[in-house]
């Protein structure tokens, strides 16, 4: 059997895993030199914009205006697909038209899926 057809294979697979592991490499080096050796109350403060932090990091937040931003989103999207299936109606095939349909009516369903469970409605 000729090796020689598999070298340029495993002289790229050498250089890829190099590529990867170099850049951590560098980093644990640069962090093992150059940090502090010793942690105090200071290293372990919690910073944040120059301000000591005040009470908890937890804010509640409505699920809401997720849902209705990915339901946007979705409707977005949906036209980005509609223009080329506008401009170009007369050309295409019954397939194609039926499978533009079948794509509308996916999307149909879910708007009346979301207007069902009360996502669009804005409280």
């Amino acid at each position: 059997m000729n090796y020689s057809s598999y070298s340029f294979l495993v002289t790229f697979a050498i250089l890829g895993v190099a590529a990867a592991i170099t850049p951590l490499a560098m980093a644990w080096l640069w962090a093992r030199l150059m940090s502090p050796r010793k942690s105090g109350p200071l290293k372990n403060a919690i910073y944040e914009c120059g301000l000591e932090s005040k009470g908890t990091g937890w804010v509640q937040f409505k699920s809401d205006y997720y849902l209705y931003g990915i339901v946007f989103l979705v409707f977005d999207v949906e036209t980005i697909f509609l223009l080329p299936f506008a401009s170009a109606f007369k050309e295409l095939s019954v397939g194609a038209c039926l499978a533009m349909f079948i794509f509308l009516l996916l999307l149909v369903e879910g708007l009346v899926w979301a207007c069902v469970k009360g996502v669009l409605a804005w409280k």
